[in-house]
């Protein structure tokens, strides 16, 4: 069975802040996956028992309607454990309608979490309906349909190369801006990683603060007497791992911006290009790094586009 996100009529009406500085350990937590749309007809057997299922969380938010970038994943968090015979059957009343349709997938991610992700970016400029039709599965009493509402906003695209020390934003497919930057400058081996290299690779963006509290606790330094100890207040500040990476903007050191990587892992960037940057961004935009030999794994955060379309698939349990 092919499995396609729909065409939708025209709709009528974060992440937490940590005290990484930079990079924290090689081996963040896993991450919930997209969501994809599937035929509610789909032939997939039912639960082998009753069940109450329900959704304890889900991204995008339900407080209004999200304005997100074109990589941006479908997050279910279920409230109980699935075991994997039962995750067709609920897969199957996952479903994705896009004004503008690609074709997306699921993938499992834990017993409790899946993702939707598309084949190829969203078009930008629409809107999206994520529906989980609970109350269609089998023995599942008094459970409601639960619905999110999102809408693509600009196709923001960033570019950061590590070894030139740029990072050029694309909109539309243009170029918009070109912000000199600081990478990771290297030097800190854990288990075999240098978590002071920026990682390479597809991110996403997570969300953001206008000031983030980073500190040296994610490397074990909590110790305001050790030389390595530092707790500062960083303005401008863009998630775009679970390992503590964010664009933000330079706490001094200027004269590195465009010259040199000296950073803990974070892409440093000119107040006014990390205030412009922290400004246009969306939870889903594109970063993609390029030049250090730390690659991005594809749990790292949102770092689902570290897979192919072959392997993102193999996630899901509607073999389809």
């Amino acid at each position: 069975m092919k499995r396609v996100t729909r065409m939708l009529p025209v709709l009528v009406a974060l992440v937490a802040a940590t005290a990484c500085a930079a990079e924290s350990v090689p081996a963040p937590r896993a991450q919930a996956a997209p969501a994809t749309q599937v035929p509610a007809a789909a032939a997939v057997a039912a639960p082998a028992k009753k069940v109450k299922l329900d959704i304890a969380d889900i991204t995008p938010m339900g407080e209004k309607t999200e304005k997100v970038g074109v990589g941006f994943p479908i997050i279910v968090t279920f409230d109980r454990d699935l075991k994997n015979k039962d995750k067709a059957a609920v897969e199957a009343l996952l479903e994705v309608e896009a004004e503008k349709p690609v074709d997306g997938a699921w993938r499992w991610v834990s017993a409790r979490k899946v993702i939707y992700r598309t084949k190829t970016y969203w078009k930008p400029y629409q809107k999206v309906l994520f529906t989980a039709r609970l109350s269609e599965l089998p023995g599942n009493t008094g459970a409601k349909d639960v619905s999110r509402r999102f809408a693509v906003g600009a196709q923001n695209i960033s570019v950061v190369d590590t070894r030139k020390h740029t990072m050029k934003v694309y909109r539309n497919g243009k170029i918009t801006k070109k912000i000199p930057i600081s990478a990771g400058r290297g030097g800190l081996i854990r288990n075999g990683v240098d978590v002071y290299l920026t990682t390479s690779g597809v991110h996403l963006t997570m969300g953001k603060t206008a000031v983030e509290t980073m500190t040296s606790s994610w490397m074990g330094v909590t110790d305001p007497k050790d030389p390595r100890y530092y707790k500062e207040e960083i303005p401008w500040a863009v998630r775009i791992s679970d390992s503590g990476e964010y664009v933000h903007q330079s706490a001094g050191y200027y004269q590195f911006l465009g010259r040199s990587n000296q950073s803990h892992g974070c892409v440093r960037a000119t107040p006014a290009g990390a205030k412009w940057f922290y400004t246009i961004a969306q939870r889903g935009d594109v970063v993609k790094i390029t030049g250090t030999k730390r690659k991005l794994q594809w749990n790292n955060g949102w770092s689902y586009w570290q897979l192919n379309w072959t392997q993102w698939k193999k996630g899901s349990a509607l073999k389809s």
